[in-house]
């Protein structure tokens, strides 16, 4: 029997590689076809693209690292932000130069840009073989076939009932410890700003079951952290029949009981649904990590309002104070906030640098606002918030949440943390990474210790973005 190695997937660290594609290493296979996938955007086209794989590796397809060995090249794509789709349009002219020297190579597009534009894309795009939509990953070998017979081939049907539940991702994860499992698809949240609800279609819950087997198999497989994954966590609702309904908080708790030595952590929360029942049962289970990444877009309730994000500036610092109240100040908050959306003047920006201020984030993901077609921001206001100005805006937001995850790590200066180690340091072999319980990266001496494995580090400095320190006994 011949052993096949672990996928792996390149996972860019920091903040400003979101927008990097991410790549599949050399799978070793004789006289198979050659799959190469980029993978652009969030940790939900991660997941995907080990379903693709997964469907691909079944359908006869061994993967490469390389565009220029491949036969069949996908682009797992984002339509979050103009940005990201510019990225991914960049790219296609240099595929168009690759499908030039080896006509038979067959390039496609996945995700949410390809579900945006649908059969725009073919027209736009004479490169593009294939489109297929975040709800069409089953059928890819079929759209395979048609395109390698000459056709252009499209699925950009959004299922009601599709969860993949029953396929076993490959992981693309390239330090075999850590991995994504996905507990639901789509958002019924219809954020102005949003195209996902048109991209990914509407919520469906996986089977609970099925979420707890996948984490169980990865225990066991040696994986010592998972996430869950949904555009909106906390509204997981399942239940099978003459079954109880089986919430995120149920979920969460059965996950954790797998087994201590399992770290769960899950992405991402929205404030109008995470429950104390949730912050509880964080709360109960050492294994279920103490971090929360929890988006307001803007601190001021108009905007709020306008970006149909359903509560305001007092709920949500409501739900903040339940946070700390249940899981203490060392818990870990994360945010996502939006600089320049339509119509907002500079007191409503400093209502969202003094939100920063109450809540002192460790980390944020900070966007200047951009206009997505076919989203209710667009159908209903004008952006008419000069450049400048939104960037600006960003720089201070960027300048304040730099001065709030210093102080919030240097918190940790003096204690005791727990890590998973997840490899060897970027910059030296000589030392190993790893996250802490607040998803901090921490930094320390390599020893005779290898990735896998938990260590009590005492941390002795910190950079805004990381924790160093040293290994100890408890």
């Amino acid at each position: 029997m011949t052993l096949i190695p672990e996928l792996t997937i390149l996972q860019p660290a920091d903040k400003e590689a979101i927008d990097l594609p991410r790549t599949l290493k050399d799978e070793l296979a004789v006289g198979k076809k050659r799959l190469y996938i980029e993978s652009y955007g969030c940790q939900m086209n991660f997941a995907d693209s080990e379903i693709v794989a997964a469907v691909m590796r079944n359908a006869g397809f061994a993967t490469t690292s390389s565009a220029e060995d491949a036969d069949l090249i996908f682009l797992n794509t984002c339509a979050i932000r103009e940005n990201a789709e510019q990225k991914v349009r960049n790219r296609l002219k240099h595929l168009t130069g690759l499908k030039r020297q080896k006509p038979e190579l067959l390039v496609g597009m996945l995700g949410c840009m390809a579900e945006r534009l649908k059969t725009k894309l073919l027209e736009e795009e004479k490169v593009v073989d294939i489109v297929a939509g975040p709800d069409a990953y089953r059928d890819i070998p079929k759209l395979v076939e048609e395109a390698e017979s000459g056709q252009k081939a499209v699925n950009v049907f959004l299922s009601r009932e599709e969860t993949y539940a029953d396929i076993s991702p490959i992981r693309l994860n390239s330090n075999g410890v850590t991995a994504f499992v996905s507990i639901m698809r789509g958002c019924d949240n219809m954020c102005s700003f949003c195209v996902v609800p048109f991209t990914r279609g509407r919520e469906r819950s996986r089977d609970a079951h099925s979420v707890v087997r996948e984490a169980q198999d990865l225990f066991d497989q040696g994986y010592r952290e998972v996430t869950l994954l949904g555009q909106n966590v906390d509204s997981y609702k399942w239940q099978g029949e003459s079954e109880p309904v089986v919430t995120f908080a149920n979920l969460l708790e059965m996950v954790a009981l797998i087994h201590p030595d399992l770290r769960v952590r899950f992405s991402t929360s929205h404030p109008k649904d995470i429950t104390d029942d949730v912050l509880y049962t964080m709360a109960k289970y050492d294994n279920i990590c103490k971090y929360i990444h929890l988006p307001a877009q803007s601190g001021n309730s108009r905007v709020l309002k306008i970006m149909n994000r359903t509560y305001d500036r007092p709920w949500y610092i409501g739900k903040i104070d339940r946070i700390r109240e249940i899981l203490g100040e060392d818990c870990g908050i994360s945010t996502d906030m939006i600089s320049g959306f339509c119509t907002e003047d500079e007191a409503e920006h400093q209502e969202s640098l003094s939100l920063m201020d109450y809540v002192r984030y460790d980390y944020a993901y900070m966007f200047a606002y951009s206009e997505r077609p076919g989203t209710l921001a667009a159908k209903k206001y004008t952006d008419d918030i000069p450049e400048d100005v939104k960037k600006r805006r960003l720089n201070e937001i960027i300048a304040k949440q730099l001065e709030h995850s210093t102080i919030r790590n240097q918190r940790h200066i003096g204690q005791v943390q727990r890590v998973l180690i997840e490899g060897t340091s970027k910059r030296s072999d000589d030392f190993l990474c790893g996250r802490n319980d607040q998803n901090k990266m921490v930094v320390f001496p390599k020893g005779n210790l290898a990735k896998g494995q938990y260590v009590d580090v005492l941390v002795t400095e910190c950079t805004s973005a990381t924790l160093l320190g040293e290994v100890v006994s408890r």
